[in-house]
């Protein structure tokens, strides 16, 4: 997609862009206070752009997302443009605003509910509270009960191959000491991408073992590493998850990178657009587990991670939704610079862009589908390999 867009009509207003912000990538998790909060939470591909390319993203998902419910097109042109209006609204609200305004602004799952139940209907709300009451419930304590067990007195990572596999079971011993070894020098890089207050926090644990993660399919074929750390109680874990990150696929066609450091291009754009981040975000340069130096970001590998149910939403709860992800993307693109004012100038107080986007998203929807078509005809002529039912 990042091609397509960069061959369609642009205003030359460039902010922080997300990426990928297509509507799985926006979702809930904790701040430091301990609030749940609702924002964007996938950064892999952040990089200063057009700004259009990440709105265009997410109506696109919106129509696909319409499309796999079953929604009428009325429907989901409906979706897109209360979507886009919401964008739009927020854009003139924050641009009419002072920058500490626009900096403190986010949305906590206080407001959420309160927008879902003068919004949607008792099922989804229901579903919704469900799915945070849950959320927060998926913490270091969550993770160290169901990832580790005992071994000689001692916690471990619970081998699950092929989605976690300890480093002692992937190499022979003196290899896995030179990488452990590599590992915590490579600790040490990362304190120093930290606040800190951060540092001084993490400097409270010891490394107790590392093991390969497999992730999600928009990730494979990167590396991932999770790191058990153990304070001087035995009882007090910390997970850390260290993941590869690789070339923005924007940057053929917004520009290079100022970071030479990929983690760190991801971690300095996730700082810039979410209202608040994990405290322990940082990045580093480390070995993989064939030895080779890659760029990683380093977060905690649960605090309260929430996704939306886009499978059993409502066309009025996926309204709702939608909405609340355009004031969310929004509120990042005007935080991660001083264009806002010319964004809402741009985009003005009728729906014109809000029409000009429902006939994108749909044109896209069709693209899509096309190349879906494609692919799997290509797989059913042997020209691309594929597994089905995995």
């Amino acid at each position: 997609m990042a091609a397509d867009l960069a061959t369609t009509p642009q205003t030359g207003i460039r902010v922080q862009l997300a990426g990928d912000s297509h509507l799985a990538n926006f979702g809930g998790f904790a701040s430091p206070e301990r609030d749940l909060v609702f924002d964007i939470n996938d950064f892999d591909e952040t990089l200063p752009g057009p700004w259009e390319w990440d709105v265009k993203r997410l109506v696109a998902s919106l129509a696909i997302a319409g499309r796999e419910r079953g929604f009428r097109t009325k429907e989901r042109r409906t979706l897109v443009r209360s979507t886009i209006a919401q964008y739009r609204e927020a854009m003139r609200s924050f641009a009419s605003t002072t920058n500490l305004a626009v900096f403190y602004a986010r949305l906590d799952a206080t407001e959420l509910l309160a927008r879902a139940r003068q919004e949607a209907g008792h099922r989804d709300v229901t579903r919704l509270e469900q799915r945070m009451a849950k959320a927060t419930t998926r913490d270091s304590m969550r993770a160290f009960d169901r990832l580790t067990h005992v071994v000689d007195g001692e916690r471990r990572i619970v081998s699950d191959p092929p989605l976690i596999v300890p480093v002692e079971e992937l190499m022979p011993e003196g290899e896995r000491q030179q990488l452990e070894t590599q590992i915590r020098a490579a600790l040490r890089g990362y304190r120093r991408s930290l606040p800190g207050d951060r540092r001084h926090l993490l400097e409270e644990y010891r490394l107790v073992q590392l093991a390969r993660k497999v992730v999600g399919v928009g990730s494979v074929g990167t590396r991932v590493l999770i790191a058990l750390l153990l304070g001087e109680n035995g009882d007090d874990p910390l997970f850390l998850q260290f993941k590869e990150a690789e070339g923005s696929v924007l940057a053929p066609f917004a520009g290079r990178s100022a970071y030479t450091n990929q983690g760190r291009r991801v971690v300095e754009g996730q700082r810039l657009l979410q209202s608040t981040s994990d405290v322990f975000l940082g990045w580093d340069r480390a070995p993989d587990l064939l030895g080779a130096e890659r760029d990683f970001y380093v977060r905690q590998l649960w605090d309260w991670k929430i996704s939306a149910d886009l499978k059993g939403m409502s066309p009025t709860a996926m309204a709702v939704y939608g909405r609340v992800c355009g004031w969310t993307l929004a509120r990042g693109h005007a935080r991660s610079g001083d264009h806002r004012v010319a964004i809402a100038a741009y985009l003005g107080q009728n729906d014109a862009f809000d029409r000009a986007l429902a006939e994108f998203a749909e044109a896209y929807a069709d693209q899509n589908e096309r190349d879906h078509s494609a692919l799997v005809e290509a797989v059913k002529a042997g020209r691309v390999m594929a597994e089905e039912g995995v």
